[in-house]
């Protein structure tokens, strides 16, 4: 399939796949005239790297990530055990950060709290 139907039924832009090829996310055959073509599994792949994105991980750790990743039942899976503690550490940097907001938050709370209403 060409960039345009990968596009579609991926549910992205095309500006998205490309910037995937980029970053060595996906790697589609070049046809002579310099066309991109896609196989059937690009769609799963760019649905995976949506995935991922949405979870917050840079396209530097998904392509470490990607070819380790598999189906199971309704969720992406690990298939490479190696991986396993960079995920716990992303995960745990995510929730430094979070409780670092949280405690922004009530500290501007506190100031609004505090301050007269206009």
């Amino acid at each position: 399939m060409k960039i345009g139907e990968l596009s579609r039924r991926a549910g992205v832009s095309i500006r998205s796949l490309r910037y995937y090829e980029e970053q060595a996310l996906l790697t589609p055959e070049r046809l002579p005239s310099g066309y991109r073509v896609y196989d059937e599994s690009d769609v799963v792949i760019v649905q995976q790297i949506q995935a991922l994105l949405a979870a917050g991980l840079s396209t530097r750790k998904i392509e470490h990530i990607l070819p380790c990743l598999r189906q199971h039942d309704d969720a992406l899976a690990l298939s490479c055990s190696d991986l396993y503690g960079v995920l716990v550490s992303e995960r745990n940097d995510m929730l430094e950060r979070i409780e670092t907001l949280r405690t922004s938050v009530d500290a501007l709370e506190s100031v609004i709290a505090a301050s007269p209403r206009k």
